[in-house]
């Protein structure tokens, strides 16, 4: 009879071969061209998201019944040279198992809503396949016991999103936006990447488990100095501020509401807008071993909670406050990473989560039904809003509201002093090199003309 270990890693595979059988069956179909009925495709749907949540929550009862904390898959090693090494290893811990069992159950959630919202829209099977990569790419982040891993599904994560805001590509306003999250998304990736290097030459591996110590989750110490935690955590702090639209990169989350009403719900509203604050959460004992940069973490959460509260409060859409809104909880939950209360910001998180999903989805219905009742009124609802939101005068209200107005002046800074900069040192080196094909060009054609001895026939005609 098989011990309980060796069932929880059979659990362990399904969970993670669950999301990834449902995008290569939708992937090689839309590849092949072979047209897949919207029944079949909610069928597949609920059998992988079921199957994954069900050996999940099988995994969470055993870890309460058998008190195991910490119960580590490893799939394979994929190269080892001396002091490098990448293998795929998922780590299943009071951390990542709550996660998955969210991720699969949010998305489980919109797919069922999705099947219906979305109901003969011609992108419907282009819509599924990267909700599908998102479910992956999800799981993959949430169990990742290396940052290899965690890179992989942070990478599947991010481009499904950036394809789903980008959605109607028929329009203009998406494709900008989408191309404005895809770009703040590089940043981040490249933050995640740079730190992954780092985390390899000081410990030669890229497991959690040598960097952050072997004890479980909350309870591992880093097993770096305090300037060596400052320095990977500065850049883990870079790549969890890009991923959850923490200052400076706010400006992406109500962009990425031009994506569908079911992305927007599950991706940028609960799932998606929530690994920055997970990857801190996974890293935590970096922060106990350097104040600055838990200090550093506590200062960012509060600067995103202010401007998201700002900013939410002068929207006149509901994807757009929502967000905000959403994003100031956020703010709120990396605050609490930085004081230290894990348990507390994964509480939050796992609650908050739920609630925006619930909003998301609940939103079309809400300003339908607000259209029902002012048909029966026969006027308009009375618009409350709050007193300082109407003082457009000087002052502290005045400018509190100018700032929300602009979200913070965020996009307008990046623009003039990281794009614009960044433009120019691309034209000029264009221009240089204009000017230095056209040198040697001008060189060939006299060096051409000087060895020619003497026109041909043919050129003499012409």
């Amino acid at each position: 009879m098989p011990d309980h270990q060796s069932v929880e890693k059979v659990l362990g595979v399904i969970v993670v071969a669950a999301p990834a059988l449902l995008v290569a069956f939708l992937g090689l179909t839309s590849l092949l061209k072979l047209r897949l009925r919207e029944a079949t495709i909610n069928l597949a749907v609920q059998a992988a998201i079921f199957s994954g949540l069900l050996a999940a929550l099988v995994i969470l009862a055993l870890m309460l019944v058998l008190g195991s904390r910490h119960v580590p898959v490893e799939v394979g090693e994929w190269v080892h040279v001396p002091r490098y090494h990448y293998n795929i290893k998922f780590l299943f811990d009071r951390l990542s198992v709550p996660m998955a069992i969210l991720s699969f159950l949010l998305t489980g959630t919109i797919g069922a809503f999705a099947s219906r919202y979305m109901h003969r829209e011609p992108g419907y099977n282009r819509f599924f396949v990267l909700y599908a990569v998102f479910v992956l790419g999800m799981v993959m982040t949430s169990l990742a016991g290396t940052i290899e891993t965690l890179f992989a599904g942070w990478e599947l994560v991010g481009l499904s999103s950036a394809l789903l805001v980008t959605f109607f590509q028929d329009r203009v306003a998406p494709a900008r936006n989408g191309l404005w999250v895809w770009s703040v998304y590089r940043v981040s990736d490249a933050a995640l990447l740079l730190a992954a290097v780092v985390m390899h030459h000081m410990a030669g591996v890229g497991d959690f488990d040598r960097l952050l110590g072997s004890g479980p989750w909350p309870e591992g110490h880093a097993l770096v100095t305090s300037s060596q935690a400052l320095i990977v955590g500065s850049l883990l702090l870079v790549a969890a501020a890009g991923k959850s639209a923490l200052v400076p990169f706010s400006g992406w989350l109500p962009r990425a509401m031009e994506g569908p009403t079911p992305s927007s719900a599950v991706f940028y509203g609960a799932l998606s807008v929530h690994l920055g604050a997970f990857l801190l959460l996974r890293v935590s004992p970096l922060l106990d071993a350097s104040p600055i940069l838990a200090w550093a973490v506590v200062a960012l959460g509060l600067a995103t909670a202010l401007v998201a509260y700002l900013s939410a409060s002068v929207q006149t859409d509901i994807k757009s406050a929502l967000s905000y809104a959403s994003l100031l909880q956020v703010g709120l939950i990396v605050a609490e990473i930085g004081i230290g209360l894990r348990y507390i910001a994964l509480v939050h998180l796992l609650g908050h989560a739920c609630l925006r999903t619930l909003q998301f989805v609940r939103a079309p219905t809400l300003l339908q039904d607000y259209r029902s009742l002012e048909n029966a009124l026969g006027r308009r609802l009375p618009n409350v809003r709050m007193a300082w939101q109407n003082f457009g005068g000087r002052g502290l209200r005045g400018w509190m509201y100018r700032l929300g107005l602009e979200r913070g002046y965020l996009d307008s800074w990046i623009k003039d002093y990281v794009v614009t900069p960044f433009l120019a040192l691309l034209h000029a080196c264009d221009g240089l090199e204009r000017r230095w094909v056209a040198l040697l060009s001008r060189d060939a054609e006299r060096e051409s003309d000087r060895v020619r001895p003497y026109p041909g026939r043919f050129e003499e005609l012409t």
